[in-house]
């Protein structure tokens, strides 16, 4: 029989002898969308109507099988027919469906593998079902299918992490796995032509039974238990669980009601808001407004790194790990040997661990070399600076690296706080400059603040833009101001947490309640962690924008007086026990702190839980606001997407504007006046709404109405 096509867009229809062929084709990555629905189920029933078609192959025209849901259909109300409408007529069809999963299969995508009656794969590919990444859970018949093909175990996993999964894990779920991608096409076809022939039967997942033990119950009652401590703060975790276990306790038709049941629950959660918006905000980042398309890109196959410490190997490592030669400068011969024996030292930690081969580390310090001559960085097509966080010094990099470097070559700076346009003054080509603020470990840290100067030409942008994503990092643009976006908005936080400590809050009550809200480490640890002596440079050099506080920092400025400068000399904050990082409550600090109050006339007393939050949190929201009304970010998601990567701001809360818009704009701006007036002259000074908020709440707006 010759072959007919027939193209229902964005779905195929082939009708190769006895196999109706149904082929994904909805770029970029097959999204269920409504047109995809519709094209599916259209050709399933004339599949389903042709006498002379005897099995359906489902497959993709693109290199992964599905993406899964298209969500931003997540937010309309014409949906018919829904996903699980698909599944269902193709699970109850006559005829055998095979899925040819060809390449990745997540979400819906791989709920629509599950509900075919074959499915054939290859041992290279990766599957998973994400969506407790956004706030849910699978609402297509993940939570019952999967278990029935695989195992509890292996179900919970992969629902309650959304980690992609091998397939050669998934014992059970796939019926033909081969080698590789390339034989993939011929043995599916041989596979699905034997169905035909031999006529094997319509398997349906729906029909499998499965009981709930002892064993089982049990293995629900730890996994719960887990889940609790580990996904503190996230709803669908929990939720996740209950589906799977539904599969055990209900029959299917019942298990997927209540699945949906526990998926709207989900959906209409602030978590669920909040973790739909990160998804989005993350996206949206790297679209930058005001830069043509046609600008090019300049080509980048050589980097330079001023500074051999922990940051510029940090740095030097990213570009190591996808293959970029890095050229290394320290002005002393054992400081650069230092600098490349830590990168070895952490490529080697990480062979340990079975994270790299032997070959691989080679091969990435390889593409690491060290000088002590600003003449061998001519060859470099960008150049990082990252050396002490001083003026002086860092314009005197520039101005060496202005006479040796070829031009067209891109000059940055790492710096953290410093004006960008100043030290972009101390070169002949301030279009070539630009902020790259890598956030430490920088090796490990996602997060890139590129900031843009007064002078940055387009292309250096768009070029900056895009070598974030070669070395994995996610890129956001900021304008130039004291900290830019990151370290601007934590200057409040840290200074309230100091504050409250003064009016008689303990540091670990203060880090208790942080680390409630969602913070992996509250602002003492983190300072310890950090060192006190950096925050005390920055403050040396700003002292006389806070020399109207007297109270500002003190009890941090003694520490570091002392010596106390955290984790790397035993004390800070806290106390650390020799080769420890827990710290442990120094009555000391305590003290100082009383001290220092009764200097200042500031009366101790017993403070909240409520007031600690609300004084950290609701100071740094209104200097973000204060940010997006400057223009220094472009847009309000631009800002939680620096907190979440470079701050650790709970991703279940969206970040410090997307839970600014939850809570309430009006709540936010109604609070900071309660500061205002309560705290006498301190709150004057440091509680004044901006007038963004104000104006928002007054309106009744969010900050996503925001734009620039």
């Amino acid at each position: 029989m010759s072959s007919e096509t027939t193209i229902v867009s964005p779905v195929s229809y082939v009708q190769d002898q006895q196999l109706a062929l149904i082929g994904l084709n909805s770029v970029p990555v097959n999204a269920l969308s409504k047109a995809v629905r519709v094209g599916v189920i259209e050709s399933v029933n004339k599949a389903l109507a042709d006498q002379n078609v005897k099995a359906i192959v489902l497959h993709s025209h693109l290199p992964l099988f599905s993406a899964g849901a298209d969500i931003s259909e997540f937010s309309s109300t014409d949906l018919s027919p829904v996903l699980p409408e698909v599944l269902d007529l193709i699970e109850q069809s006559t005829k055998p469906v095979i899925a040819i999963v060809g390449g990745n299969a997540f979400g819906g995508g791989l709920e629509l593998a599950l509900s075919c009656h074959y499915r054939v794969t290859h041992a290279k590919n990766k599957v998973g079902l994400p969506e407790v990444h956004l706030g849910i859970l699978p609402g297509a018949g993940g939570t019952q299918r999967l278990p029935r093909l695989a195992d509890a175990i292996t179900a919970l996993d992969m629902i309650v992490t959304g980690a992609p999964t091998p397939v050669t894990k998934l014992n059970g779920v796939f019926d033909l796995i081969v080698d590789s991608a390339e034989e993939l096409q011929v043995a599916a076809m041989e596979f699905a032509n034997t169905v035909v022939e031999k006529q094997l039967p319509v398997k349906k997942v729906c029909d499998i039974k499965l009981e709930m033990n002892s064993d089982t119950q049990a293995l629900f009652e730890q996994y719960a238990q887990g889940v609790a401590a580990k996904a503190r703060g996230f709803f669908a975790p929990g939720q996740c669980v209950l589906a799977v276990q539904a599969a055990y306790t209900h029959d299917f038709k019942d298990g997927l009601k209540r699945e949906s049941e526990l998926f709207i629950e989900c959906m209409d959660t602030p978590q669920a808001r909040a973790q739909q918006h990160f998804f989005f905000a993350e996206r949206a980042a790297s679209h930058v407004q005001g830069i043509a398309k046609d600008v090019k890109t300049r080509d980048i196959k050589q980097v330079a790194v001023i500074g051999a410490g922990t940051m510029g190997g940090g740095i030097a490592m990213n570009f190591a790990n996808v293959g970029i030669p890095v050229v290394m400068l320290e002005l002393k011969q054992d400081a650069l040997d230092k600098g490349l024996a830590l990168i070895r030292r952490n490529y080697e930690n990480s062979a340990k661990k079975g994270k790299l081969s032997t070959e691989q580390v080679e091969e990435r310090m390889s593409l690491l070399t060290g000088t002590t001559n600003y003449d061998d960085l001519s060859n470099a097509d960008l150049v990082i600076e990252a050396v002490f966080e001083k003026m002086s010094v860092k314009k005197e990099v520039f101005g060496m690296l202005d006479k040796v470097c070829k031009a067209g070559a891109i000059l940055a700076s790492n710096t953290s706080t410093l004006d960008l346009n100043e030290i972009a003054s101390s070169v002949s080509r301030p279009q070539d400059v630009i902020g790259l603020h890598f956030f430490s470990p920088a090796n490990v840290m996602k997060l890139l603040e590129i900031v843009r100067g007064e002078k940055t030409a387009d292309d250096v942008i768009k070029t900056a833009m895009v070598l974030a994503k070669t070395i994995r990092k996610v890129g956001v643009l900021v304008g130039v101001c004291f900290g830019f976006v990151g370290n601007r908005m934590i200057e409040p936080y840290g200074r309230e947490s100091n504050r409250l400590m003064l009016e008689g809050a303990s540091p670990e009550q203060v880090d208790r309640v942080i680390g409630e809200f969602g913070f992996p480490m509250g602002p003492f640890t983190m300072g310890d962690m950090a060192g006190l002596d950096i925050g005390f440079f920055v403050r040396e050099s700003r002292r006389e924008l806070i020399a109207h506080d007297p109270s500002y920092c003190i009890v941090a400025d003694k520490l570091v007086a002392q010596g106390r400068v955290g984790l790397k000399a035993g004390k800070g904050a806290y106390l650390y026990e020799a080769g420890s990082r827990k710290p442990i409550p120094d009555p000391e600090v305590i003290e100082i702190a009383k001290q220092e109050a009764k200097r200042l006339g500031i009366k101790q007393r017993e403070i909240s839980d409520q007031e600690i939050l609300e004084r950290c949190i609701f100071p740094l929201i209104n200097e973000g606001a204060d940010i997006l009304k400057e223009g220094i970010a472009a847009k309000s998601s631009d800002i939680d997407v620096i907190y979440v990567y470079g701050y650790g701001f709970p991703v279940y809360r969206g970040g410090p504007m997307q839970y600014a818009d939850e809570l309430g704009l009006a709540y936010i701006r109604d609070r900071m006046n309660f500061y205002k007036e309560s705290l006498g002259d301190y709150g004057q000074h440091w509680f004044t709404p901006s007038t963004l908020l104000d104006e928002l709440a007054e309106s009744g707006k969010t900050f996503s109405s925001v734009k620039k």
